[in-house]
């Protein structure tokens, strides 16, 4: 039964309440610019009645607050991680997309271009029609044929200097998602701590939403939290929340995992720089699917361009298994060859196999020291062999026989390799065909003239297409290796003149044959048709190479950054509506401020009342 002083008890637990509901609207003003504070609510029930031995049973004990909740909703979250993984994919691959397209324009307001370039050269080589013995038009030619050279260089050493930028980042975005996953762990340890207590981590939840909200930009996320309860079923006031990334779990409650960058001696393209990064998990050293089909993000706009080589890489099925000796760091080593059969890159100028890769048969590498490809009687490569760093078992060798290989990855997507690749395709396309006609002439010292065009390793080999020469001359099929001197080797990075041409303007034929000592011009037709009149790459003439590659960028950047502004436009629909639920919203929040308020002071009333009510009953009653 309620005592005399029930109704100042009841009017007690009413100023509470409505105190701890203005704190809070308080505390959601003070947090109306904090970004990504969610709006709290005090949670206010009447407690339990008091049984009266009366006739209406019961009493009503007053109010108190069970909670102070945060506002939030888990759809919207979800929706917003998924379209901000789509817009962080796109925004980084636009980044890197805008530089590739900068590099290849042909802005000649600072310095020369590739028509620019192009054209001189073969202006200078016209001058040679009517000059062809003077020492001055022949260096002028040669020069101009150089700065083409050079032009190449530094366009694949820009690009290359890119491909390093991803890499490095790559290996940033790691550390930042190893950084996320440990905080989000720490986080989830100090929110169990609270709830279990019976409280509310409202802020410590805000804090880990937060960063998943900057993780769901560099990966795909999702989350799963459920109670925890004990052997008999019984609610211990925590929950175990956990982090998915790319569909691999990251966190599970207090404990997280470590991504980790391995570098790889062995690439996946030719021009690839060494030491490209892949991830795998710390604790088991599994591959991370960074590239994957539930993948996204940031982490894979880097691997797209890094690796993109628009699904052109070389691929076949396993036609035998073989055996040979090479050395290996130094050790002359007994191991198995594969050969690939129905290779579907069978142009010798857009052969982009490294001569240092690995192939994949059965979601297995294998890693591999050199190729020997063979080119059979219409001049297509019809197979390749591959030499592995070790020697397969019978059984091993058995299980892949008939099987796809995959040379390098496959990446669908028009990244640094891919502008590489094109690049170095037709620069084999113009130097061969350059070079076959020079072969047709004679020096001014009535030598036969050799490749005009060289490749040149940053070790120093030279590559004129000698072997590659002599094997044509012993007519087709033949066989050609990694090793061997061919026009594989001259690639954007290794193309130059003939290091005898830049010393002695003499060695470069204009004339077939000289008469009385005198250099005619009658191999200078053919050569001029290289610029406008041969069609060497993708079905267009030499001098429309760039415009071609430009165009790929341009379409592949104008799709890109379509693609970034519709979900960029979404992730700020999805935001409004996420923050039209927990966001903090001034004027509700100052009504509310004077809706507790008026409470608070009915409260005070109700104690005020119920304060002359005990001064009659205490003072007043029975006195005479």
């Amino acid at each position: 039964m309620a005592s005399q002083f029930f109704g100042l008890n009841i009017g007690r637990s009413g100023l509470m309440a409505f105190q701890a509901a203005i704190n809070t609207t308080a505390n959601n003003i003070s947090n109306v610019q904090t970004k990504g504070y969610s709006r709290q609510t005090t949670v206010i029930e009447s407690t339990d009645p008091l049984r009266a031995y009366a006739k209406y049973g019961s009493m009503g004990s007053g109010v108190a607050v069970t909670a102070i909740v945060q506002e939030r909703s888990l759809y919207y979250d979800t929706k917003y991680w998924q379209n901000n993984s789509n817009s962080g994919y796109y925004n980084q691959r636009l980044y890197y997309m805008d530089q590739v397209q900068g590099i290849l324009r042909d802005d000649e307001s600072s310095q020369k271009g590739f028509n620019s370039i192009f054209s001189e050269m073969f202006a200078a080589l016209d001058s040679l029609t009517t000059h062809a013995e003077e020492a001055e038009y022949r260096n002028q030619f040669i020069q101009k044929a150089q700065s083409l050279c050079t032009y190449f260089n530094q366009l694949s050493i820009s690009l290359t200097e890119m491909q390093e930028d991803c890499n490095e980042e790559i290996k940033t975005t790691v550390e930042t998602i190893n950084s996320i996953s440990q905080k989000i762990a720490v986080l989830n340890n100090q929110i169990n701590d609270i709830e279990t207590r019976g409280g509310h981590a409202n802020e410590l939840r805000d804090k880990r939403a937060n960063l998943l909200d900057q993780l769901s930009g560099i990966v795909e996320v999702e989350t799963r939290e459920y109670d925890i309860h004990n052997s008999f079923g019984e609610d211990l006031g925590g929950t175990n929340f956990l982090v998915y990334i790319n569909g691999q779990q990251l966190v599970d409650g207090k404990e997280f995992r470590s991504l980790e960058c391995v570098p790889s001696r062995y690439t996946n393209n030719q021009s690839d720089i060494e030491g490209l990064y892949s991830i795998v998990w710390t604790d088991t050293g599994m591959d991370f699917p960074a590239t994957g089909g539930v993948s996204n993000g940031s982490l894979k706009a880097l691997f797209d361009v890094r690796d993109g080589n628009n699904k052109d890489n070389m691929k076949g099925f396993v036609g035998g298994v073989g055996q040979t000796t090479i050395n290996f760091d130094g050790i002359d080593r007994n191991v198995s060859t594969i050969k690939l059969d129905f290779p579907t890159v069978t142009d010798v100028n857009a052969l982009a196999l490294p001569s240092r890769g690995q192939i994949t048969i059965n979601n297995k590498h294998y890693n591999y020291e050199g190729f020997t490809a063979d080119v059979d009687a219409d001049g297509k490569i019809s197979g390749v062999t591959f030499n592995l760093t070790y020697e397969m078992s019978a059984q091993e060798q058995a299980g892949i026989q008939g099987k796809e290989i995959t040379c390098g990855r496959t990446v669908d997507a028009m990244g640094i390799p891919y502008y590489q690749n094109q690049t170095n395709e037709f620069l084999r396309a113009f130097a061969r065909a350059f070079n076959e006609i020079e072969q047709k002439g004679l020096t001014l010292d009535g030598n036969p003239m050799g490749s005009f065009f060289n490749g040149k390793s940053p070790g120093g080999t030279i590559y004129d297409g000698s072997d590659w020469d002599a094997k044509v001359a012993g007519g087709y099929p033949f066989s050609f290796s990694s090793m061997d001197d061919t026009y594989y080797g001259v690639t954007a990075q290794s193309i130059c003149v003939n290091s005898e041409s830049i010393r002695d303007p003499k060695y470069f034929a204009t004339a077939s044959e000289l008469v009385n000592g005198v250099a005619k011009y009658d191999i200078m037709g053919e050569l001029k048709t290289l610029e406008k009149e041969v069609r060497m790459f993708r079905g267009t003439f030499a001098e429309s190479f760039l415009e071609t590659l430009i165009s790929d960028v341009t379409v592949d950047v104008n799709k890109i950054e379509t693609c970034y502004n519709n979900y960029a436009n979404m992730v700020k629909a999805v935001d409004l509506q996420r923050t039209s639920v927990s966001g903090v919203d001034e004027d509700e929040e100052g009504v509310n401020l004077i809706k507790f308020q008026n409470a608070y002071n009915l409260a005070s009333k109700v104690i005020s009342v119920m304060n002359e009510l005990y001064n009659k009953l205490i003072n007043e009653t029975g006195v005479v």
